[in-house]
């Protein structure tokens, strides 16, 4: 019996901890590729790596080229005690950020804290909920003193400290665009050479930047999905990539949404019958019942149970489709979330 679509619980799996991949594949096309197609309700397994098979000439395949950075800042304050600091978003006024504390006790008044000879800041205490905001002064280029000193913020599941090599893996090799706190996950499988691959038999591709925020590991915690409170994110959508998909969808080429937040960004520039450009913030929640207007299919990995990702997907793809395709996942021992494994789902 189908359990009622407008309860999270009805989101819920159980997944083996030890399916919970720690980390990447040694190769990034090298993971394992879950094919699904909702028309004959079909499950194949495959490799990320013979992608190119399941792609023809003309599709549009659209990237999120945000780029995480290393946002988690180790200091300490004036009177030595450990803290950290996780940079979320700027804030208005120049060189503020949005940020989360841990330990994340309470501050009561102006804290000044020494990450490096660089970098320092103030953290002021006023806060929205848990996000407090901090002025930093740094000498030199912000960036680069940003990546000498910060450290990449793997997801919570990931139980083990960032490495170097992290740096590299938890990133797209098309990233450009600083501002995520979290990697667009289903690009992490593309190599250089397997896109060049797609490119070579006709494959289009195309950029779209939403900035992925600390509320895409937010849990749904209210019993009706309809009552949660969706996390905001930042997309740009430029002319010319809406141009480029307004055309294909014209011509009736594919449009193949590289993640879940290329499918955000998507959905939520599309109006009047067709994609917008622009710059703005969403707080779009895609879940069953909704009507999709722009992808013809999604890359994307797995994800965690009760998640907003979850939702989308078995709107996408249908409810019942997804539950027996996350069955299959975990008796074939498929890798789950961030660093793990993909399914790629066409209509």
């Amino acid at each position: 019996m189908t359990p009622d679509l407008n309860r999270r619980e009805a989101f819920s799996y159980h997944l083996p901890t030890e399916l919970i991949a720690q980390y990447p594949a040694e190769k990034r096309e090298n993971s394992r590729l879950m094919h699904l197609h909702t028309g004959d309700q079909s499950i194949n397994h495959r490799l990320f790596v013979e992608l190119p098979s399941l792609l023809r000439s003309g599709d549009l395949l659209v990237l999120n080229n945000s780029k995480v950075f290393p946002a988690r800042l180790f200091g300490r304050k004036d009177n030595g005690t450990k803290i950290e600091v996780l940079l979320l978003n700027p804030s208005s006024e120049p060189d503020k950020w949005k940020c989360l504390l841990y330990p994340a006790k309470r501050i009561k008044q102006e804290q000044y804290i020494t990450f490096s000879n660089n970098m320092k800041g103030w953290v002021y205490p006023q806060r929205i909920d848990d996000v407090y905001e901090i002025k930093l002064e740094y000498k030199g280029d912000f960036w680069q003193e940003i990546e000498s000193i910060g450290h990449i913020p793997l997801p919570p599941y990931i139980a083990r400290p960032d490495e170097s090599s992290d740096k590299t893996r938890y990133q797209t090799v098309y990233a450009r665009q600083h501002g995520s706190v979290a990697a667009p996950t289903a690009g992490l499988h593309f190599s250089k050479d397997l896109i060049h691959k797609c490119k070579d038999m006709g494959v289009q591709f195309t950029e779209l930047t939403l900035h992925v925020g600390i509320g895409t590991f937010r849990p749904v915690k209210t019993e009706l999905i309809t009552e949660h409170t969706m996390h905001s994110e930042c997309v740009e959508i430029l002319p010319e990539t809406a141009k480029t998909i307004n055309k294909a969808k014209a011509e009736g080429r594919r449009i193949i949404s590289v993640g879940t937040t290329s499918v955000r960004g998507l959905e939520s520039f599309w109006e009047a019958g067709k994609l917008q450009s622009g710059n703005r913030w969403t707080d779009i929640f895609i879940y069953p019942g909704y009507t999709f207007k722009v992808p013809d299919a999604i890359i994307t990995n797995f994800h965690l149970p009760e998640s907003t990702l979850l939702m989308m997907v078995s709107a996408f793809a249908g409810f019942e489709f997804i539950r027996k395709a996350y069955q299959v996942a975990i008796a074939e021992r498929y890798r789950f979330f961030s660093y793990g494994d993909a399914m790629y789902i066409e209509l």
